[in-house]
């Protein structure tokens, strides 16, 4: 019995959503999807059917649609308590995030995925495609050896159910992880690995086992095929047949257009070639942002046109480094934060059992400040005291929910803790109000941090997250120090004077 054979209802139904999806048509899908939670009552079988139509929403792009599938798959979810749930659910958010250029919650979404599951006891069909969801996400997000094992553990889990040993080859992720090779100048390891990837499809179509080959596989090994002539080599097997298959998701539409760049180059069409990447823009997700520029470098090249070939080869190398800095800025940002918790809880433990940590957004509260202002002026410190709240807000519980609400909280908590300098401390106050404390700053400081926020603020994607609802922050400053005003009075004339950020 499979996972979804524990469902009371609608399990065709969802079966055959599932088979669409894998087929690449997601639109189909979608529309089955839709119809079952219309009609079941049944938490497991909702939080299923939620969680797949997120998926079937990212296959298609569908981005504006992202934040609210994600909230009601998600809500759906936690009420279950089941692992698997978490899991795929985790690992279609860590693409919607990747999709949305949002890497720190990618990366958050990956760890949450592969620890639900890695807890499911007993793996099925089921577990064995999230954890090929969960590998397409490591990839598509730049950590190719995570990808790897995560698909090596779908290949096990799916060969315990029985499953064909072809479905879970994930070309895809050998695909990003040779064009990344080749975006930072190693040619030459982007061509072995799409030599293995040419050799490992000669052999399942000798041996009779390509026609098991996922539908959405199909246009990814014609991609490397073709990326592979445009390099100079003559594959074994005819890319355009591949290419023009892999159903109605964004990636297969991309692909497509690409490798027919790619085969223009290969023919000694550069013009044509051109003419191509500029006529139809793709999603910079899909193979990396570099990878227009790189075709591009390469175009100028064969045409001999080597100045312009060089300036877009050194436009992909720098999109490609850019790249690689949002990993390292995202993995100093979880360091900064584990340090941060590591911090709070000391202090709890110094001042007993109250609690002082904001438990949605994990920042100070409201008495972790007062102890903290009140230990600055026993020492005889003075500081600026921001003021900080939300423009908008009232109108995303209204629109969106509380949940949605929630989760703008917490994204302007990171905001404005970003864009601190060290040594400042910032508490969530009361409902959207946050307090900043600047140690020894004066107007001029002050003044800089707030535009700070301002630009951090202004920079986020509040569209995705709450369509239709602008936000923006309010900020407004005072000073405390012994001589001068207490927290309380300073807090106030800090509210009084707020202006838009």
């Amino acid at each position: 019995m499979t996972w979804l054979d524990q469902l009371p209802d609608c399990v065709d139904d969802l079966r055959r959503a599932g088979d669409l999806q894998q087929g690449g048509r997601s639109a189909e899908a979608l529309a089955i999807l839709d119809k079952v939670l219309e009609v079941t009552t049944d938490p497991m079988t909702r939080a299923y059917a939620l969680v797949q139509r997120f998926g079937a929403l990212i296959n298609l792009g569908r981005i504006a649609e992202f934040a609210t599938a994600m909230t009601i798959a998600s809500n759906a979810v936690y009420e279950t308590s089941d692992p698997y749930l978490r899991g795929q659910m985790h690992a279609f958010a860590a693409l919607g995030a990747h999709l949305q250029s949002a890497l720190d919650r990618g990366v958050t979404h990956l760890v949450q995925a592969s620890r639900a599951l890695a807890a499911v006891p007993d793996g099925d069909t089921e577990t064995a495609w999230g954890w090929h969801d969960l590998a397409m996400a490591y990839s598509y997000l730049g950590f190719h050896g995570h990808a790897l094992t995560a698909i090596e553990q779908a290949r096990q889990v799916g060969a315990g159910a029985g499953m064909a040993p072809e479905l879970f080859f994930a070309p895809g992720i050998r695909l990003r992880n040779a064009v990344s090779l080749d975006h930072q100048g190693d040619t030459d390891g982007c061509l072995r690995v799409l030599r293995d990837i040419d050799v490992e499809l000669s052999r399942y179509i000798s041996t009779g086992a390509a026609d098991r080959l996922r539908p959405s596989s199909r246009p990814v090994y014609g991609y490397a095929l073709a990326r592979r002539a445009a390099l100079g080599e003559t594959p074994e097997t005819d890319a355009g047949a591949l290419l023009n298959t892999g159903g109605d998701s964004v990636r297969s539409r991309d692909l497509r257009h690409l490798g027919g760049v790619c085969l223009d180059i290969a023919a000694g069409r550069p013009t044509r070639a051109l003419r191509k990447l500029d006529a139809v823009p793709v999603s910079p997700e899909i193979l990396g942002p570099a990878e227009p520029a790189r075709l591009r470098s390469i175009c100028y090249a064969v045409a001999g046109e080597h100045e312009a070939a060089h300036s877009a080869d050194r436009y992909a190398f720098r999109l490609a480094a850019q790249r690689i800095d949002r990993l390292r800025d995202g993995y100093l940002d979880g360091v900064a934060a584990r340090l941060d918790a590591q911090e709070t809880h000391r202090d709890a433990g110094r001042y007993g059992d109250e609690t002082l940590t904001d438990p949605l957004t994990g920042l100070p509260n409201r008495r972790q400040l007062e102890r903290y202002v009140s230990a600055m002026l026993a020492r005889g410190e003075r500081a600026a005291i921001g003021v900080c709240d939300l423009i908008g807000f009232t109108a995303v519980n209204a629109r969106h929910g509380r949940h949605c609400g929630d989760l703008v909280l917490q994204r302007i908590a990171g905001v404005v803790s970003r864009v601190m300098r060290r040594g400042d401390f910032v508490a969530r106050f009361a409902g959207d109000e946050f307090v900043v404390v600047l140690p020894g700053a004066g107007p001029t400081q002050a003044a800089e941090v707030s535009r700070r926020i301002s630009a951090a603020a202004a920079g986020e994607n509040w569209q995705v997250l709450v369509p239709g609802t602008p936000i923006g922050l309010a900020a407004g400053w005072s000073e405390v120090g012994p001589d001068r005003r207490s927290l309380s009075a300073a807090l106030a004339a800090a509210a009084g004077n707020r202006t838009p950020a």
